[in-house]
């Protein structure tokens, strides 16, 4: 019981420091945001827990509200600008996980501490930071040309949810299978993978919705600095 209320409260804290960086800096502050987001999710995901009965990882908020980013970046300053923070939020990714995973191997001291709690945390096999890397470059592209689709089709400011939640759920959709897929298909029998496939979309599902008023509150918010 204490994780579903206390996940609930992360997933606010979570969309609520996402504003005030954008309240505090703009447009600089989203384009710093999705940087941390995609580290931060990638440190979280290693970390399981359960929650609704069901087992789960972390970093589902936090790499939600990358797609929130974009969603935002797309509705107030265009598809360019969303395109830029999803090349940014890879890179990031990217050298992140090819700098720590030099880091390694430099040769601890014999009285080093955190050798074994880094290689718990970066030590990705290369099948898990390629599924994660290929996962976030194809589900946030996909998440910029749908929004940019639906803004076409449903373009009042009234409309934004469905803009917001219909590029994100079927951008995470492809997100969580090209991630499960080459993570982790073949390596588990295929009910485990299903399992995992649905549980993890389930809960991005469930967070999608929670940031669209997040979103409304960001499209009140002038832009003073860039």
């Amino acid at each position: 019981m204490f994780n579903i209320w206390f996940g609930l409260l992360f997933v606010l804290c979570t969309f609520t420091l996402m504003l005030i960086m954008y309240r505090l800096f703009g447009r600089t502050g989203l384009f710093v945001w999705v940087g941390i987001a995609t580290i931060l999710a990638n440190l979280q995901v290693v970390k399981t827990i359960e929650i609704f009965g069901l087992t789960a990882t972390l970093g589902n908020a936090m790499y939600g509200s990358a797609f929130l980013v974009t969603d935002i970046l797309n509705e107030r300053y265009g598809k360019k600008e969303a395109q830029k923070a999803v090349w940014l939020g890879f890179f990031t990714l990217l050298i992140m996980t090819i700098i720590m995973q030099l880091a390694l191997l430099f040769q601890p001291h014999p009285e080093d501490i955190a050798q074994e709690a880094l290689s718990t945390i970066f030590g990705l096999i290369p099948r898990i930071a390629l599924g994660s890397l290929a996962a976030y470059l194809v589900s946030q592209f996909a998440d910029v040309y749908i929004f940019s689709y639906l803004k076409k089709k449903f373009p009042t400011d009234a409309q934004f949810w469905i803009r917001n939640n219909g590029s994100t759920m079927i951008s995470q959709l492809l997100d969580t299978l090209v991630f499960t897929s080459i993570a982790f298909l073949g390596t588990f029998p295929l009910e485990i993978w299903l399992e995992i496939f649905i549980t993890t979309y389930l809960l991005k599902w469930i967070i999608s919705l929670l940031d669209t008023p997040f979103g409304y509150l960001a499209k009140r918010f002038p832009d003073t600095i860039d």
